[in-house]
C-alpha cells in the first residue's frame, strides 16, 4: 500500500524512473513538410547566399565580422564556382508559411491559396518551385576515394528538428552509393556533437587535419606572396623562376 500511495502521490521509486515520460523541454519539435534535393539545378545561388547570411555562416575560416558580430556576405561569384565544383549538394525546402523568419508578404506570395483556401497549400507537396530554401550542405570529392562535407546549415527558426541530420544523411547516402567511404567533416568544437550524432568520430588512424596557417605577420622571406584569407594574411610560395616542367 505504501508503494501504491507513493505512486499516486507523484513519486516513483528509482527503478521505475527510466520509464517516465520526457519533459516538454526534451521533446523535439517535428519538422515541417520538407523536400530534400540533390539536384544542383534546384539551388538558386542568390537564395543560397541569403541563407548563408541568415545562418551567419561564413565560407572563410577567419571571417570578417561587423560591429554586431555578423559575418561578411559570401562572394556570389565564388559561391557559384563552389557550387559548380561540389560533388554533392543537398538543399532543403519547405513552404514559406512554415518559416517564422520570413516576412508576411513572402508567405502570402506562395501562390498556393485561392480556390480552396489554405487547405490546398497544406496538401500540395513541397517542391523547389513552391518552397523556400531553409537548409543546405555540400561535399567535395575526388570522385573515387575521398570526400569531405562542408557548409551544413539550417535556418535558425527550424533548428533542432532533425533537418541538419537529414542533410548529412542524404549526402552520406550519395557518397556511399558511389563507393566512397573515406568521408571527413571539417567542423569546430561546437559542431562536434552534431556530427557525432550523425555517425562521425575520431579517426581510427589517429590522423589530424592540418591547415596552412603560415602568417605573414611573423615571417618575411624572399620569393613569397602575401594573400588575404579572411582576417589573416598568409605567405604563399611564389611560382616565379622556380617552376620546371
Amino acid at each position: 500500500m505504501a508503494v501504491a500511495a507513493a505512486v499516486h502521490g507523484g513519486y516513483l521509486p528509482s527503478k521505475f524512473r527510466r520509464f517516465t515520460q520526457p519533459t516538454v523541454s526534451q521533446i523535439r519539435p517535428t519538422p515541417p513538410p520538407l523536400f530534400i534535393s540533390t539536384n544542383p539545378n534546384d539551388v538558386n545561388s542568390i537564395h543560397l547566399r541569403d541563407l548563408y547570411s541568415v545562418c551567419n555562416h561564413s565560407c572563410h575560416r577567419f571571417p570578417k565580422l561587423n560591429s554586431e558580430g555578423r559575418v561578411e556576405p559570401v562572394d556570389i561569384d565564388k559561391l557559384r564556382k563552389a557550387l559548380l565544383h561540389s560533388y554533392v549538394v543537398a538543399s532543403v525546402f519547405t513552404r514559406p508559411e512554415f518559416v517564422p523568419d520570413l516576412a508576411p508578404e513572402n508567405v502570402s506570395g506562395s501562390g498556393l491559396t485561392g480556390i480552396g483556401g489554405d487547405w490546398i497549400g497544406k496538401v500540395v507537396p513541397v517542391t523547389p518551385g513552391n518552397g523556400e530554401l531553409v537548409g543546405f550542405g555540400r561535399a567535395v570529392s575526388d570522385s573515387g576515394l575521398t570526400a569531405a562535407i562542408y557548409d551544413v546549415m539550417v535556418i535558425p527558426s527550424l533548428r533542432r528538428r532533425g533537418i541538419g541530420r537529414k542533410i548529412v544523411q542524404r549526402i552520406l547516402r550519395v557518397l556511399v552509393n558511389r563507393d566512397i567511404y573515406d568521408i571527413a567533416a571539417l567542423c569546430s568544437d561546437q559542431q562536434k556533437p552534431f556530427f557525432g550524432a550523425c555517425g562521425f568520430g575520431d579517426d581510427v588512424l589517429v590522423s589530424t587535419t592540418m591547415m596552412y596557417t603560415r602568417s605573414a605577420s611573423t615571417h618575411s622571406e624572399d620569393e613569397q606572396m602575401v594573400k588575404c584569407a579572411g582576417r589573416k594574411l598568409l605567405l604563399v610560395p611564389s611560382l616565379r623562376g622556380n617552376l620546371k616542367i
